[in-house]
């Protein structure tokens, strides 16, 4: 009898460890509320983005979920989360209640990372625009150029050559909204044709070129890549690890290097 006790006994004490175990695991670092609505053109890499992002959250052990409906940003929904990831977004997508909502969520400690079209999301906004730093201004066709590594401190770069080849879309910018952006990629524009005109929008000459960035913005943080325009780069290693270091950092305020 007193076997028989004590089997079932470590039977129970053993399922109680495993299931404590199991819901150990299961806390996510931190967790994201994608939003890829557009308002304009129509990235197709967004669902190439989504499933990477996806996968990189069941990698690192955070929690992710996947909206375009506007409505879901307002106070009571955004408590859940510590960063909003805005993905190949564009035009105006948010309504005056909701941007108050997201301005809140900033100003409570909490995160923003915006991917590629992000910068061509909410120009009459001026609280945003300020937040990604710079506005979208015009691109040429998509080409290959060579990127350099500008600031090694941000997480993500670890394994970035000092200077590599790349194929992506690449984003000439308006100049800085605010004067308090970390560059850490920019692209060499002696290595690619930077010409473009649309109308009476023409691209300008540059001397420097920014891709990404980060900043600390009103009680908040954000991190912005202009990189992610063509599906297959959402395979890529490189690029994956510098968009898991901005969603950290953007989450966290961890990963800088002193």
């Amino acid at each position: 009898m007193l076997k028989k006790y004590l089997f079932t006994a470590a039977c129970v004490l053993g399922l109680l460890f495993t299931f404590t175990g199991v819901q150990a695991q299961s806390v996510p670092q931190f967790k994201v509320l994608m939003f890829t609505k557009m308002d304009g053109f129509h990235h197709k890499s967004v669902n190439e983005g989504v499933a990477a992002i996806r996968e990189m959250a069941e990698k690192h052990e955070f929690a992710v979920d996947w909206h375009e409906d506007a409505d879901l940003i307002n106070d009571e929904n955004l408590e859940q989360y510590d960063v909003i990831l805005f993905l190949l977004t564009t035009g105006n997508i948010l309504n005056e209640e909701q941007q108050g909502a997201m301005e809140r969520f900033i100003q409570s400690g909490k995160g923003f990372v915006g991917i590629h079209s992000a910068s061509d999301t909410e120009y009459d906004w001026d609280w945003y625009t300020k937040m990604v730093g710079r506005t979208f201004h015009i691109h040429p066709r998509n080409q290959t150029a060579e990127l350099e590594v500008l600031d090694r401190k941000f997480p993500g770069l670890e394994r970035m050559p000092d200077n590599f080849w790349w194929t992506d879309e690449f984003y000439e910018f308006g100049t800085e909204r605010i004067d308090t952006l970390n560059y850490i990629l920019s692209v060499n524009g002696d290595t690619y044709d930077t010409y473009a005109k649309w109308g009476d929008k023409e691209s300008q000459d540059m001397d420097f070129r920014p891709i990404a960035w980060y900043h600390e913005y009103d009680g908040g943080r954000a991190f912005y890549t202009a990189l992610g325009h063509i599906p297959a780069t959402y395979e890529d290693r490189l690029f994956l690890e510098h968009i898991y270091g901005g969603l950290m950092w953007a989450a966290t305020g961890k990963g800088l290097k002193k």
